[in-house]
């Protein structure tokens, strides 16, 4: 039996919480919801849906990257947004920007809240490593 491997930014929340920012088991990847912080932990672009959908992507790229994955790998989103009318103008052709010709299968999700109360999105993913990148 192979052993999981976990991964993670070493930010405050992860072991506030207990979990990673990845955990891969064989060929797939199990991505958390990612949002919008530095490297430090500090969260960026409050009230700036643009700058935190751009953050939380790119930190989806870091974990990716991480994994030695890319994003034709990606198999599934879970994008949730706070004020979904709002804001799925921009980005529904972000995503598909991101993910270029690939098209992953994807649900977005309008909520209520998020895990910080500045947070406007959250990005999820499940990656197969065994898929050409």
């Amino acid at each position: 039996m192979s052993k999981a491997e976990t991964f993670g930014f070493g930010v405050p929340w992860e072991s506030l919480f207990g979990y990673s920012q990845a955990l891969r088991a064989g060929d797939t990847v199990y991505v958390s919801g990612q949002l919008s912080h530095d490297a430090d932990g500090t969260f960026l672009g409050e009230g700036d849906f643009v700058l935190q959908m751009g953050t939380t992507f790119a930190n989806l790229d870091k974990v990716l990257r991480h994994f030695g994955a890319t994003r034709r790998q990606v198999v599934e989103t879970t994008v949730l947004v706070r004020d979904l009318r709002e804001h799925f103008g921009t980005l529904a052709p972000y995503h598909a920007e991101f993910f270029g010709e690939h098209r992953p299968t994807s649900t977005v999700t309008g909520v209520s809240d998020l895990a910080l109360p500045e947070q406007l999105i959250e990005v999820g993913a499940v990656v197969r490593l065994d898929l050409d990148g």
